[in-house]
């Protein structure tokens, strides 16, 4: 039990303190760890063992990666992901490859194994800066990540040929060699056909708590598959993420598996910095020193050569480049793996080790340097370039019922791409028969909102029939996206007050439009001519919706909102009764 308040008191002082600092919350792990581990503190006693307790977080990663993977966005991508992804990986670890097998003489195997670790770059670190930094919706930022996808597309295979390249364990049975292909075909039509129908009946029955503990059950029962098989378990967690990448329930996966990664992640890579030998730094100091600058300089200049390659100007390569140039969180994966098979010894994945988290903490100040002495305007790319993802939803509908299709049909006819949301696993179903894109999710819960990529949309429609939870939806999104306009849907005219209280930039009753047309169809049916009606219709409206403006400045007021509200009915009688005189004498 202490061990776990170590973890956490050391999380919770480090990670913040280093965001703050803009050294990110990757290296805050890196160094908490380092801290509480035998080189400093010495409060925990054994590293190796939370280590291998604490790459579920990868497990977790992997999954994740795998849900984001859809079919259309690789293939709207697969351009720059195939060009600038596998030149940047094949060259630096070719470079490196040359360096440790013919000039250092390293044995083949172990050197193939670094330079591929080497070779990856922190997908969330690289992310983050690209965030940060304003870049990672426009041109460069999708360069940026289709190096990046690149990358988490080949964490998998190195893995396998880490795994391929090891001697073969005594007690493995080389008759079972079928098992391997039948887990991996199980996994597929498992995933295929089986997990959509088994999440649509829980999501009626189960409730919340048991959706993320089948969620959880997913991720770790492909990976033990996968094990049991002789394969990674990150293979298996990967595959059934994919696999469900365009399923209805993927944004709520998402959200479920989110907070058990975070937290795993951020004990791996403590752990990891428990395991940093910093006596090799006071040993070998200019070996870990010129190895991890010679790293970080080798591959930002091939990444800058290759943006420049397809027309990217030197200084916004330079950006990209110092971005991407460190080592990466699957580089410690590698160089575990490799350990565990006996590829490399405890000193060599140690040096590695180091270099990869020395290289972590010299990216965000490298790029602080950069933005310090350079031109910010030559740096930045162009906004109106093409968008990082062709298919990036531009607003967000939250309930897809009537209300909620009427509007997510009007934006798909207007060529308005829109991720929609409901927690109705049967109107899902009856949804997409008619050819929407709707999926399963909770609106009320923040991570659902931030998986469907409630950061990158411009608008959110909130259509749920529920009054309490619009206004609880309206006002977190107010407070934490002010950017965002939102629009609410109101079933009456105290739901209408209190979500403009709420800050809800506009706000629609969903009966009145219909109301104001049935009294005009009933006007002009008792004798009014059409342009009558639709005069005394248009009245009323402006009318009610002023007096909803007055009632709205004084909300904390009941007394003055019913007053208003009586004045309001006297002087609309007092509009309609001049009208009728008028008329009259016409």
């Amino acid at each position: 039990m202490e061990s776990v308040v170590y973890f956490l008191l050391a999380a919770a002082l480090a990670v913040p303190l280093f965001k703050k600092l803009g050294l990110g919350a990757i290296l805050g792990y890196l160094v908490a760890g380092v801290v509480i581990g035998p080189e400093i503190l010495g409060l925990i006693d054994d590293p190796e063992k939370v280590l291998h307790f604490s790459e579920i977080g990868v497990i977790l990663l992997l999954f994740v990666i795998g849900l984001e993977l859809e079919p259309a966005k690789l293939w709207a991508m697969r351009a720059q992901v195939l060009l600038l992804g596998s030149g940047q990986l094949l060259i630096t670890a070719g470079i490196i490859y040359g360096v440790l097998a013919y000039l250092f003489e390293m044995n083949s195997n172990a050197a193939l194994v670094i330079a591929l670790a080497l070779g990856l770059s922190s997908t969330a670190f690289a992310i983050q800066l690209m965030a940060d930094k304003g870049i990672l919706g426009n041109e460069d930022g999708r360069r940026g990540f289709s190096i990046l996808l690149f990358q988490d597309l080949a964490v998998v295979p190195i893995l396998f040929v880490v795994q391929a390249m090891a001697p073969v364990e005594p007690d493995t049975d080389p008759n079972q060699w079928w098992l391997a292909p039948v887990a991996v075909l199980g996994l597929i039509v498992f995933a295929r056909f089986l997990i959509n129908p088994a999440l649509n009946f829980l999501s009626r029955y189960g409730g919340r708590e048991i959706m993320t503990v089948v969620t959880l059950l997913i991720v770790l029962g492909s990976a033990v598959v996968m094990e049991h098989a002789n394969l990674s378990m990150g293979l298996g967690a990967f595959m059934a993420g994919m696999m469900l990448a365009n399923s209805s329930f993927r944004h709520q996966l998402e959200a479920d598996v989110e907070p058990f990664k975070g937290l795993s992640l951020g004990l791996f890579f403590i752990s990891i910095g428990m395991t940093l030998d910093f006596a090799l730094l006071v040993d070998s100091p200019l070996t870990v020193m010129f190895g991890t600058l010679g790293l970080m300089a080798l591959k930002a200049v091939v990444i800058i050569g290759l943006v420049m390659l397809a027309g990217v100007p030197f200084p916004r390569g330079l950006m990209l480049g110092l971005m991407l140039c460190q080592g990466g969180e699957f580089g410690f994966v590698i160089m575990a793996q490799a350990m565990e098979l006996k590829l490399l010894g405890e000193g060599t994945s140690g040096m590695v080790n180091l270099m990869i988290g020395i290289s972590m903490a010299l990216t965000a100040p490298a790029v602080l340097w950069f933005d310090k002495f350079t031109d910010k305007q030559i740096a930045k790319a162009p906004q109106n370039l093409q968008k990082f993802d062709a298919q990036e939803s531009e607003a967000l509908i939250l309930g897809f019922g009537r209300f909620g299709q009427v509007t997510g049909r009007i934006l798909a006819a207007n060529q308005i791409h829109f991720t929609a949301l409901d927690k109705n696993a049967d109107h899902i179903e009856f949804v997409k028969k008619f050819g929407n894109k709707v999926y399963y999710g909770d609106a009320s819960r923040s991570e659902v909102l931030e998986a469907a990529g409630i950061s990158k949309v411009r608008t959110v429609i909130v259509a749920i029939d529920d009054a309490t939870m619009t206004q609880s939806i309206v006002e977190f999104i107010v407070h934490h996206y002010p950017k965002i306009t939102v629009i609410a849907r109101a079933h009456n005219r105290n739901d209408y007050l209190a979500l403009k209280a709420a800050g809800a930039h506009s706000v629609v009753r969903e009966v009145f439009a219909g109301a104001l047309e049935a009294a005009t169809e009933a006007l002009h049916a008792l004798g009014y001519s059409d342009g009558q009606a639709m005069q005394k219709a248009e009245a009323f409206k402006l009318h009610d919706e002023g007096l909803l403006k007055k009632q709205a400045k004084v909300l904390g007021d009941s007394e003055k909102v019913i007053e208003i509200g009586r004045q309001g009915r006297e002087e609309l009688e007092a509009i309609f009764q001049q009208d009728k005189q008028v008329t009259s004498r016409s």
